[in-house]
């Protein structure tokens, strides 16, 4: 790099020479501007070659909302999925999980600091019970609930006179397991800790993952954001979710990995009678780092009251259906909301969607 020059005891800096690298080292990662030159040649490169994984989205299965986000979820995105207890958060991220590892698009690793990962493999397997015989509403005898996945499983593990029972053998649950058994290598489940599972510690994890498989996508799914630890823990919550949302923002762009994290509400959020974006817990800084955030509300607490009075019948149907809102998108349109039905028993949503046709409450009506 060349010198500066001083006029008038001010000095100045000098643009690099053409061609001259320009960076600097600074013991904690190194710093190189790249001219737009730079850039453009290395994006016609990929192009030509075929190399677009870095620009091509990773779809999420659930198709109205892959829609509203031009496809999926793209490299270097931060999406965050909010919502009360009870609205299918852990749900929701684990059925995209599902979905990207079967798709054989991506990795995925999915980091759960409330369900062990037996937990979570039970409802995998209740979910792909009765994901294929979806969209009927009513689900037929060849769907297990999370319920009874867990009192099969306890039963195999038990004895008979013939000794243990192959868990993958049960009548009940053997179909399942063999869906799950062909996507099972791209799905990978963590138990998180509180005290391994650092932001550094997981841009670790994923850097070891990809020495050994390759440049393979991956996804990163986060359950939940406030859970991640930071050592030393900082004095407030708000320093800590500034902290661990930067961090995986900070992950997503610079491994170039779509992350999914799922995001707790504050005592307002959960008092309000219709939860938004601004009612997530911890820091203003989840706003602005995340790309989508996503918010999950049940439809019969927010539609508005018009539809219930008049229709009986139709208002408990609506105790069916949980509310996505796609409160920020930064890759299309946003304030947009896609219903889905729950199928809880069965830990899962009905992946096909539709949009909301109903006046909500706040005296918002989306349409098609």
């Amino acid at each position: 790099m060349t010198g500066g020059s001083e006029k008038g005891g001010a000095r100045t800096a000098e643009a690099p020479a053409s061609g001259e690298p320009w960076f600097l080292e600074t013991g904690h990662g190194s710093m190189a501007p790249r001219t737009a030159i730079d850039v453009l040649n290395d994006v016609r490169e990929k192009v030509a070659t075929g190399e677009l994984a870095d620009y091509e989205p990773v779809p999420l299965g659930m198709a109205p909302l892959d829609k509203m986000l031009g496809g999926g979820l793209r490299p270097g995105e931060l999406m965050l999925i909010g919502g009360a207890q009870g609205t299918g958060k852990t749900t929701m991220a684990l059925q995209m999980a599902r979905n990207i590892a079967a798709s054989g698009q991506a990795y995925v690793l999915y980091v759960c600091f409330e369900h062990d990962d037996a937990d979570m493999l039970n409802r995998l397997v209740a979910m792909e019970s009765v994901l294929p015989h979806l969209p009927n509403t009513k689900p037929t005898t060849g769907a297990v609930k999370i319920t009874d996945v867990r009192a099969e499983v306890t039963r195999s593990w038990g004895r008979t006179n013939e000794g243990p029972v192959d868990l993958a053998q049960s009548p009940k649950l053997k179909p399942a397991i063999e869906r799950i058994a062909r996507y099972g290598g791209n799905l990978y489940l963590l138990r998180g800790s509180a005290t391994a599972s650092t932001v550094d510690n997981l841009r670790e994890l994923i850097d070891i993952h990809r020495r050994k498989s390759g440049e393979r996508r991956m996804v990163l799914i986060v359950d939940y954001l406030q859970k991640v630890p930071q050592i030393p823990e900082p004095q407030t919550e708000s320093e800590k979710v500034t902290y661990v949302v930067n961090g995986l923002k900070d992950i997503a762009l610079t491994e170039k990995l779509p992350t999914i994290a799922i995001v707790a509400a504050d005592k307002e959020g959960l008092k309000a009678a219709r939860l938004r974006n601004h009612h997530l817990r911890g820091s203003s800084a989840i706003n602005y780092e995340a790309d989508v955030i996503l918010i999950l509300n049940e439809k019969y607490n927010i539609v508005a009251k018009v539809n219930i009075e008049f229709n009986p019948y139709q208002a408990q149907r609506f105790r069916d259906w949980i509310i996505c809102s796609v409160e920020k998108n930064r890759s299309g349109a946003d304030n947009l909301d896609i219903e889905f039905q729950k199928h809880f028993d069965f830990s899962c949503f009905d992946p096909a969607g539709r949009p909301v046709q109903e006046k909500l409450i706040e005296e918002r009506l989306y349409n098609d």
